[in-house]
């Protein structure tokens, strides 16, 4: 089976949107649509035709192309059953632990609810790809706008038990502020400090941070380690509940 071909494109002010091409089938997908014109201008320079579009959650900046591109390609479009009725977008609707079929490949649905409760990653083991949306982002998470921290850390905790080479697409380039936040409460994560040095240098570039793994996401981003003793103890929160400690990292940098 050919290595499947992926563009991540820029989209809005700080969106990302992901096109996966299949080239023994043709089959190509869009992971959110924030907006059309550039999904379609790439699709047209490489001579793709899209298939279908993947949706993780209802927000607008990852729905809004959707019904043009729809009209243009008459592309399938999967997305979250949960909102389904609130956005009259989808073909088909995916559930947690439900899995389904694209390009001859398994495409496994994990629920991650918190950012909003509607919400979905998309895990394709055969590649090593996950498509998290704004459940997690490099060094950061999504903000808890619909579901509770407890939701939002079991949601966390289940893309953390993907394994450790897991290439991470997400749907923001928020990384160099998270990375500032991130050095500011586990200033002693030498790992982290270099990562940080290393998005600064990217963003001077103009470059992309992402994707990203779960493997270094699981040693840099504090998110990821609401149950590691040592960042408890930094905290001051050593013993606490996880869900808890995440709850403070999380108000943390919305006051950051």
């Amino acid at each position: 089976m050919a290595a499947l071909e992926i563009v991540q494109l820029p989209a809005r002010s700080d969106n990302y949107a992901v096109l996966v091409h299949d080239p023994e089938t043709g089959a190509t997908v869009a992971i959110d649509a924030p907006e059309a014109e550039p999904i379609i201008e790439t699709l047209k320079a490489r001579e793709w035709v899209l298939t279908d579009i993947f949706v993780t959650h209802k927000h607008f900046d990852h729905v809004e192309g959707v019904p043009a591109l729809r009209d243009a390609y008459s592309a399938r479009t999967i997305g979250p059953r949960k909102s389904a009725a609130a956005t009259g977008l989808y073909d088909k609707t995916v559930g947690d632990g439900e899995s389904f079929q694209w390009a001859g490949r398994k495409v496994e649905v994990i629920a991650t609810p918190g950012h909003t409760l509607d919400h979905v990653a998309y895990y394709v083991p055969q590649d090593g790809l996950a498509f998290v949306g704004d459940t997690l982002f490099a060094l950061g998470c999504g903000r808890v706008f619909e579901g509770s921290a407890e939701e939002m850390w079991a949601s966390l905790k289940a893309l953390r038990d993907l394994p450790d080479e897991t290439i991470v697409y997400c749907g923001h380039e928020y990384t160099l502020a998270n990375a500032e936040f991130a050095a500011s409460i586990d200033p002693q994560n030498e790992v982290l400090i270099a990562r940080k040095g290393e998005i600064e240098a990217l963003r001077a570039e103009g470059e992309p941070t992402l994707p990203t793994t779960i493997g270094t996401e699981k040693a840099t981003n504090p998110f990821l380690r609401a149950d590691d003793p040592e960042l408890q103890r930094v905290l001051g929160m050593e013993g606490e509940e996880p869900a808890a400690v995440f709850a403070e990292i999380r108000q943390r940098k919305d006051r950051f």
